[in-house]
């Protein structure tokens, strides 16, 4: 069996013999980080059905794309979703490929073969709901897979609802708070003055305002869809 172990804190390799190693970088890069793929190699648990469901995988930072290799070696079907972003440095700018969802890969495995993927290290659970492995839709990550293929801009985005507390970051209104209100054709934020028990409603940009962390949702109230 391949398995994949540690050569430095930010290397890993895929060992197949005492006396053979493989670097994860030689995979071909159109395997690894665009539609995921699974590797048959010939075990008797092969994950190819289509009944197997996919799991997302909590992961060691910045591990994403080696185990994603790692695991399409082991004759998994592996998904890291990337997308491009640019870095700025002192002397240069740079488009890397970043994760879409850093900290997990989606993995689509069977439970009788939940051990051989967990023991694949900096891999540190599969994602749960209440206690047991929630399995990922299909049709999330068909969705997932033809916008990475597709190479649309795309980028990771807070996951904000009706009712959610937000902060604007940009524009005039930066820094002001309040509840996120979304109408049929635009996003407004919701500022109350608690003790008049009186709001206003102001119309925002959507991609202007993140989530503020740690405080719950306003009363129902405020929240008029």
């Amino acid at each position: 069996m391949r398995e994949l172990y540690p050569t430095s804190s930010s290397e890993y390799s895929v060992v197949t013999n005492p006396s053979t190693t493989i670097p994860v970088d030689i995979v071909p890069l159109d395997i690894v980080g665009l539609g995921g793929v699974s590797v048959d190699l010939g075990g008797s648990d092969s994950p190819a059905s289509e009944a197997v469901p996919w799991y997302a995988l909590a992961v060691k930072h910045q591990h994403e794309r080696a185990i994603e290799a790692a695991l399409v070696y082991k004759g998994f079907e592996a998904f890291s979703p990337m997308y491009r972003s640019r870095r700025q440095w002192s002397d240069r700018t740079k488009e890397i490929d970043v994760p879409l969802f850093s900290g997990y890969v989606f993995c689509r495995f069977s439970q009788e073969a939940k051990a051989r993927v967990l023991n694949t290290p900096a891999i540190s659970r599969v994602v749960e709901f209440g206690g047991r492995p929630a399995p990922v839709a299909d049709a999330d990550i068909e969705a997932i897979r033809a916008i990475v293929t597709a190479r649309a801009p795309v980028r990771p985005w807070p996951h904000l609802k009706p009712g959610d507390r937000v902060r604007v970051e940009r524009g005039p209104l930066r820094g002001v708070e309040g509840v996120l209100l979304r109408g049929r054709d635009a996003v407004e934020l919701i500022v109350s003055v608690e003790l008049l028990q009186r709001s206003v409603a102001v119309r925002v940009d959507a991609a202007s305002v993140v989530p503020v962390t740690g405080l719950c949702r306003s009363r129902a109230a405020h929240l008029r869809l």
